[in-house]
């Protein structure tokens, strides 16, 4: 069942990033997915990284009042919508991303080594149109367990 190695093979990724990154630079892995995007994007909202990567909203605003207490984030309003408050690295939270970021490349490096270059680049390909499916997935399986189901309407959107 692939959706069972994604997850057994995420969580496993996920946890031993976590202990490594809270253990050497106090940083838990919520802080440093959105570290992540503040990097790419320069300013981002907490509803964006929310959409961008699948974290509650709730998570974020967490994530985003802890980084904003240690100075590694300020925030900014966004002038098209005049009330949208972005956050945005100090020179601080720069630098500790830039330190993260080494050791997890070094993580993906050592996780992708029994890989060939050109199954990395498959790899990646496969995820991202995976990734980008993934809303077909959604409205499928809510007319599946329509059609299936019908009589147990589910309180959580499937009815």
């Amino acid at each position: 069942y692939v959706p069972a190695y994604l997850t057994w093979t995420a969580s496993k990724l996920s946890r031993g990033a976590s202990q490594c990154y809270l253990k050497y630079f106090d940083l838990g892995i919520e802080s440093w997915r959105c570290l992540v995007l503040l990097a790419i994007d320069g300013a981002i909202s907490a509803p964006e990284i929310s959409r961008v990567t699948g974290m509650d909203k709730s998570c974020v605003s967490r994530c985003f009042k802890s980084m904003l207490e240690k100075g590694l984030i300020e925030f900014s309003v966004e002038h098209r919508q005049g009330r949208s408050r972005l956050a945005v690295l100090t020179e601080k939270g720069r630098d500790l991303h830039d330190q993260v970021r080494d050791v997890a490349m070094e993580r993906e490096r050592a996780f992708l080594e029994v890989l060939s270059k050109t199954e990395i680049d498959s790899l990646l390909r496969m995820f991202r149109k995976l990734h980008e499916h993934l809303p077909a997935v959604e409205l499928a399986t809510q007319k599946f367990v329509v059609q299936r189901f019908s009589k147990r309407r589910s309180a959580r959107g499937y009815a």
